[in-house]
């Protein structure tokens, strides 16, 4: 039976460019804020915005964290992102292994000093 999975969640983000996506991931894992960072792939996005719709290539980002680091990293996101308004979805996994549970919740908890 799968382990109890609704505090582990599945953050997305889009950025502008691959260099970004990359340094948005790999900044959050190094923090510790997501146990990995997964760049999708890119896509064209049309959206609304400014009073119009506007199109922009973009790329996919996917990293994984706990409910109690969320914050945190939309924090983050928000620091290194280049748009007003950036595109920081969390969703709930349903369920999953309960190795795989455990590497999030290990590798997103902070370190210690001692």
């Amino acid at each position: 039976m799968p382990q109890n999975a609704s505090d582990c969640l599945e953050v997305r983000v889009t950025a502008a460019s691959r260099e970004e996506a990359e340094r948005i991931g790999a900044t959050a894992v190094e923090e510790r804020l997501a146990v990995d960072a997964q760049l999708v792939a890119p896509i064209d996005s049309v959206y609304w915005w400014a009073g119009e719709v506007q199109r922009s290539p973009e790329w996919l980002l996917l990293m994984k964290t706990t409910a109690g680091r969320f914050e945190e990293l939309a924090r983050r996101v928000r620091e290194l992102h280049s748009y007003e308004v950036p595109q920081i979805v969390a969703v709930a996994f349903a369920a999953g292994t309960d190795d795989y549970l455990a590497w999030i919740r290990q590798g997103t908890s902070p370190l210690s000093d001692g």
